[in-house]
C-alpha cells in the first residue's frame, strides 16, 4: 500500500504493512503454549509477592501463562519496566536461549515444544533454513511425523490409509495446529508442500503477529504435549474439517483465500510463462486507465468484493521478491493492457548478499536466507542486536543449533544482516529505499525523523514491481500522462513513471501526511519535473465539483493510481481487522467513488 488514511483523525495511526505471511486465526507467539494461569503470586528478587498491583499481576500471569519461569518473568519486567510488554518478551526469549546453555536436557523438553521450534530446529540441524519458502529444499517430513506418533496402535491404523494431503494436515495438526489453519497454509503453499514449507510459513506468520499475544482477549492454545486422547480428538477434528468441506459450509474462519503459488501475476521478467492477452468486462474499459493496489492476504472476500466494484476485473497477486531481494505480497486491480510490458533497467539485485555486498564477508554458513521478508514500518531495537551479539560470542564460530535457531528467528522477524563478525543489525533507510527502488535519501526530503522514514517506506509501493506494470503505458502516452494519484504516500507512481521515462505533465496527489506531501514535494523540484504538482489532503473531500474543474483545466485524466489503507486488512492487526468495513480501510470505496466519477464525466464528454 502506498498510503496513509484520509480524513485529520488519523494522521498519527501507524499503518503496519507485516501481514505478508499471514495466515487467519493462528496463534501469535512461538511461545504460546498453556500452561497455569492460576499463579496470584509476583516472583520479585526471588522471593514471592502478593502485593503487586492489577496490572502487574495481570501482565505477570499472562507471560506465565506462555511458559516462562516466574524468575525470568520478574527480572524482564525489573529490566524493562511494565508498560514495555515488546521488550519484556523479547527478554525472555533471550533468557530462554541464554539460560538454556546450562542445561541442553531443559531446552528439548521445555522450549522446543512449540510447533515452529521443533521444526526450524530439524531444518537447522541440516542447513537448510531459509526465508524464501518457494525455494525451501528440506525433506518432505510427513511420513516421519507420522511415524513419531507413539500414542496408540489405534491411531497408527487410522491415519495408514489416509491421502498425503490429509496426513499433512494430521501431522500439523499433531504438532499443535489446528486443522483450519493447517488447511489454510496448504491452500496457500499448494497440495504438494511440504511439512518444513507449510511449518515454515505458519511460523512467519506467527513471528509477525508477535505483538498481538499483549492483547487481554488471547486465548492461549491447547498442549502441545502428545498423547493418545490428545491425538484421537485432532483425528476427530479431521473428520469434522472433512464433513465440512464436503457439504462446503467452511466458514470464513475454516478456509483461507487462495492465492497462487508463484505469485507472479501475470508473469514477471524473469519468467517465461507469461500472460499477453485477457478479456477485460466492458464497464473496465478506460478512459481512463486505473491502478489499484492492497496486501495480498486480506481477509476472505475482501478481494471479491475489491474485484466487484472495480468493474469485475480479476486482480493480479504478485510477490516483489521476482523484483527485489525483499518479499511484498499484494494484490494490483487495474485495466492497463498486459502485452509487451517491460522491467526497469538496471534490474535491481534479487538476493540480499548481491543487493548488500558488504554483508557477504559477516553471513553465516547456518544463515541461508536469499531474501528479506516484507519490508516493515518498524526496525529491530539496539539492545536486541546486542543481546545478539553476547549469545554468539560465547560460542565462537560454532554456535549451538539451539543459538542459530534462536537468532534466525529475530533475523527473519526484523530483517536484520549481518554487519561484522556475530554482530547483526536493522536495515538502514537507505537500504530499504534502494530495496523498494526509490533514490537515494528519497525519504530525507521530507526533512523528517528516522522513525518515520521506516513507516513512509513500510507503506510504500514496491517501484521496480509497480513499473513493470505501467510499463505499457510508454508507447500510449509518448508525451506524458495526466495521472490522479489517489493515497499517494512518498510518491511510489510518480517514481515509477519517472523512471520509465514517461514525463508527468499534471498530477493531482491526494495524501493525509504532510510528511509524505514533502517528500514528494522535494523528489518533484529534485528531479526538475517540468509539470503541474497539486497537492490535496484530504480524499473524502474531492467531489464531483473539484474533479470537473482540475479535468476541465488540463483535459482529463489519463491514469489513476491508489492504494487505500490497509490497516483493517492486514494480518498483524488483531483487533480491528474488519475488512474493508474497517474504519480505515473503507476509504477503497472513496477510490471507488473518485473513480466512477472521473469515468463518468470522461464518458460524457
Amino acid at each position: 500500500m502506498d498510503a496513509n488514511a484520509s480524513g485529520e483523525e488519523y494522521e498519527n495511526i501507524d499503518w503496519n504493512t507485516d501481514d505478508e505471511l499471514e495466515i487467519q486465526n493462528i496463534a501469535p507467539s512461538s511461545h504460546a503454549t498453556l500452561a497455569s494461569l492460576n499463579a496470584q503470586t509476583v516472583v520479585s528478587n526471588g522471593e514471592a509477592s502478593s502485593s503487586a498491583g492489577p496490572s502487574n499481576s495481570n501482565l505477570f500471569q499472562h507471560f506465565l501463562g506462555m511458559g516462562f519461569s516466574e524468575q525470568s518473568i520478574a527480572k524482564a519486567i525489573k529490566e524493562n519496566g511494565e508498560a514495555n510488554t515488546e521488550s519484556i518478551l523479547e527478554s525472555l526469549l533471550t533468557y530462554s536461549v541464554l539460560e538454556v546453555e546450562d542445561s541442553p536436557d531443559e531446552l528439548n523438553s521445555c522450549h522446543l515444544n512449540s510447533p515452529q521450534q521443533q521444526q526450524q530446529q530439524s531444518c537447522v540441524e541440516n542447513g537448510e533454513l531459509s526465508s524464501d519458502y518457494d525455494e525451501s529444499v528440506c525433506d518432505d517430513l510427513s511420513e516421519s511425523d507420522d511415524s513419531s506418533w507413539s500414542g496408540g496402535s489405534e491411531v497408527a491404523n487410522n491415519t495408514s490409509s489416509l491421502p498425503k494431503h490429509e496426513k499433512s494436515l494430521l501431522s500439523l495438526a499433531n504438532m499443535g495446529y489446528s486443522i483450519e489453519e493447517a488447511s489454510a497454509a496448504m491452500e496457500r503453499c499448494g497440495p504438494e508442500a511440504s511439512i518444513v514449507e507449510l511449518t515454515d510459513f505458519i511460523c512467519a506468520a506467527q513471528m509477525a503477529k508477535t505483538e498481538a499475544v499483549f492483547f487481554e482477549d488471547e486465548k492461549p492454545k491447547l498442549p502441545l504435549r502428545v498423547n493418545g486422547d490428545f491425538k484421537k480428538r485432532k483425528l476427530y477434528d479431521l473428520e469434522i474439517w472433512k464433513t465440512k468441506k464436503r457439504k462446503g459450509i467452511l466458514s470464513e474462519e475454516d478456509e483461507g483465500l487462495r492465492l497462487p503459488n508463484p505469485m507472479i501475476g501475470f508473469g514477471v521478467p524473469t519468467d517465461t510463462h507469461v500472460i499477453t492477452h485477457r478479456v477485460l468486462p466492458d464497464a473496465a474499459i478506460g478512459p481512463p486507465f486505473f491502478y489499484y493496489e492492497n496486501v495480498a492476504l486480506a481477509p476472505k472476500g475482501v478481494w471479491d468484493t475489491i474485484s466487484r466494484f472495480l468493474y469485475d476485473v480479476e486482480p493480479e497477486f504478485v510477490d516483489s521478491k521476482y523484483f527485489c531481494a525483499a518479499a511484498r505480497k499484494r494484490g494490483y486491480v487495474h485495466n492497463l493492457p498486459i502485452k509487451n510490458r517491460f522491467p526497469l533497467l538496471p534490474l535491481p539485485p534479487r538476493t540480499v548478499n548481491d543487493a548488500l555486498p558488504l554483508t557477504k564477508r559477516w553471513w553465516p554458513e547456518w544463515d541461508k536466507r536469499t531474501k528479506l521478508n516484507c519490508l516493515q514500518t518498524v526496525i529491530g531495537s539496539a539492545k536486541l542486536t546486542d543481546r545478539i551479539r553476547k549469545a554468539l560470542e560465547k560460542w565462537g564460530d560454532n554456535p549451538p543449533v539451539h543459538v542459530q535457531k534462536f537468532v534466525l528467528e529475530q533475523c527473519r522477524k526484523w530483517n536484520l544482516v549481518w554487519v561484522g563478525k556475530n554482530k547483526v543489525a536493522p536495515l538502514e533507510p537507505d537500504e530499504v529505499e534502494m530495496l523498494l527502488g526509490f533514490p537515494r535519501n528519497h525519504t530525507r526530503g521530507g526533512g523528517i525523523s528516522r522513525t518515520d522514514r521506516y513507516k513512509s517506506l513500510g507503506n510504500s509501493f514496491q517501484v521496480d514491481t509497480v513499473a513493470y506494470h505501467l510499463s505499457v503505458l510508454k508507447d500510449i502516452f509518448p508525451n506524458g500522462i495526466n495521472m490522479l494519484s489517489l493515497f499517494s504516500g512518498i510518491g511510489g507512481a510518480e517514481v515509477a513513471l519517472h523512471r520509465l521515462g514517461i514525463p508527468l505533465k499534471n498530477v493531482v496527489s491526494v495524501e493525509i501526511s504532510e510528511a509524505n506531501r514533502d517528500i514528494v514535494r522535494s523528489w518533484w523540484e529534485q528531479t526538475n519535473q517540468k509539470g503541474n504538482l497539486i497537492h490535496l489532503a484530504d480524499v473524502q473531500q474531492l467531489n464531483g465539483d473539484r474533479l470537473e474543474q482540475f479535468m476541465g483545466s488540463f483535459g482529463g485524466f489519463d491514469l489513476i493510481v491508489g492504494g487505500s489503507p490497509c490497516n483493517n486488512l492486514a494480518g498483524s492487526n488483531r483487533v480491528s481487522r474488519d475488512g474493508l468495513e474497517g474504519e480505515h480501510s473503507s476509504l477503497f470505496y472513496d477510490y471507488f467513488r473518485i473513480l466512477d466519477i472521473v469515468k463518468c464525466i470522461m464518458n460524457n464528454k
